[in-house]
């Protein structure tokens, strides 16, 4: 009987179209639009900044030794024209009013500085809002940094190795899966949650809420079957569509690495696709699934208790904020699964998730976070259970 509800309320929830666009249209296709759009943004913002002619204004004049080592540097690094002011307040009002991109004041006594083997100060001028400038001034200023150095050592009769007896080299250990579980470790499970949550959304309001408007729900409860068995065949059509969104979610993140620009850098693509196995989605999936359970378990006694789809709506669509802002957690760093963590709903699959990208989830804590999600799955069902046989929500 409950195979029969569930069949039947599910045909009724996949020819709603709005639920459909919900369950899977969206999912499929966020990733493959989202990371397409922002791939090209990027390359044409890069591209822009590093074609563009950056006009930098320097406070002295033409014969300036700076200035003229500023004009020496190859437009391999970056076209430039160099502008000279007379005064640091012209050079700002410049920088202000967008005549020049890049300003660098250079001390009047740079002169005298150099020739007592003194340090010179360089300050450089720049609108950080803007994408670019500060990496341009960082390379010109390692250009001016680069030839102070030579000039220097060739002044005193020096090599660059007598004057670096040390030099560090920093090696990482971390392996390629665990670089990637921190960078995409808060965002897999993020996006996974928001859509497990959407996905139940729709059909739970339609389920209880929409039947009640109907007045179709009043004459299922007069069929000879058990009120728990009603509640268990419409809350697994909410699992369902729920699960169905995430698995479209990433199914539409397959699509992504596959066919963008992404799948040029063949080692990265390598990495992910040792990630991505079937034990990794499988384990991904015991996770996701008593969160989808709790959240269904959540949003079903607010539709039963609701006396419109307009008001349930506007209970249920708050109530996303409120369960899929933990998962942010996930974006911080230095928080990591423990003892505490693992009981916070949410927080606990968001991080089990991130570990278990970068390979290092143990059972134990895997265990953990499976147990504390399915007891809190069993108190919502419990809940929804104790909601839906009060008549007083059926018929209001």
């Amino acid at each position: 009987m409950i195979f029969r509800i569930f069949r039947k309320e599910l045909l009724d929830t996949l020819r709603d179209r709005r639920t459909l666009m919900t369950m899977l249209v969206i999912p499929i296709l966020i990733f493959p639009i989202t990371l397409n759009v922002f791939v090209e943004v990027s390359k044409s913002f890069e591209e822009s900044a590093s074609a563009k002619t950056v006009k930098i204004g320097v406070v002295g004049d033409d014969q300036n030794h700076f200035i003229k080592q500023l004009k020496s540097i190859p437009d391999s690094l970056g076209p430039k024209k160099v502008l000279v002011f007379s005064d640091s307040t012209k050079l700002r009002g410049a920088i202000d009013s967008k005549k020049i991109e890049l300003g660098l004041i250079v001390p009047k006594n740079e002169a005298s500085l150099r020739a007592k083997e003194q340090t010179v100060q360089l300050t450089w001028l720049l609108d950080a809002a803007e994408v670019g400038r500060n990496e341009r001034a960082q390379l010109y200023g390692s250009s001016l940094q680069a030839f102070a150095d030579a000039e220097r050592l060739n002044k005193l009769g020096l090599r660059s190795e007598q004057i670096k007896p040390l030099q560090n080299t920093t090696i990482n250990c971390a392996s390629d899966k665990k670089m990637i579980g921190q960078l995409a470790g808060g965002f897999l499970p993020y996006i996974f949650i928001a859509f497990g949550f959407i996905g139940c959304m729709y059909p739970a309001i339609d389920l209880f809420t929409g039947e009640k408007e109907r007045g179709t729900l009043e004459t299922l409860l007069t069929v000879p079957v058990s009120r728990w068995k009603i509640l268990v065949g419409k809350m697994l059509v909410v699992v369902s569509s729920g699960m169905l969104a995430a698995t479209c979610a990433l199914l539409g993140l397959f699509i992504s690495i596959e066919f963008l620009d992404l799948a040029a850098n063949k080692e990265l693509l390598d990495v992910i696709h040792s990630v991505l196995t079937p034990t990794f989605i499988i384990s991904m999936f015991a996770l996701l699934m008593p969160l989808v359970i709790f959240f269904a378990g959540v949003m079903i006694p607010i539709a039963i208790y609701a006396k419109s789809f307009k008001e349930a709506q506007s209970i249920i669509t708050p109530l996303n904020i409120v369960m899929v802002l933990p998962a942010m957690i996930g974006f911080f760093p230095g928080i990591e699964l423990n003892f505490t963590t693992a009981f916070i709903p949410v927080v606990n699959v968001v991080l089990a998730t991130k570990e278990l990208i970068g390979g290092t989830l143990s059972l134990g804590s895997f265990l953990s976070v499976f147990g504390v999600m399915f007891l809190l799955a069993c108190v919502a069902i419990s809940l929804s259970l104790r909601q839906f046989g009060k008549e007083s929500n059926i018929l209001n």
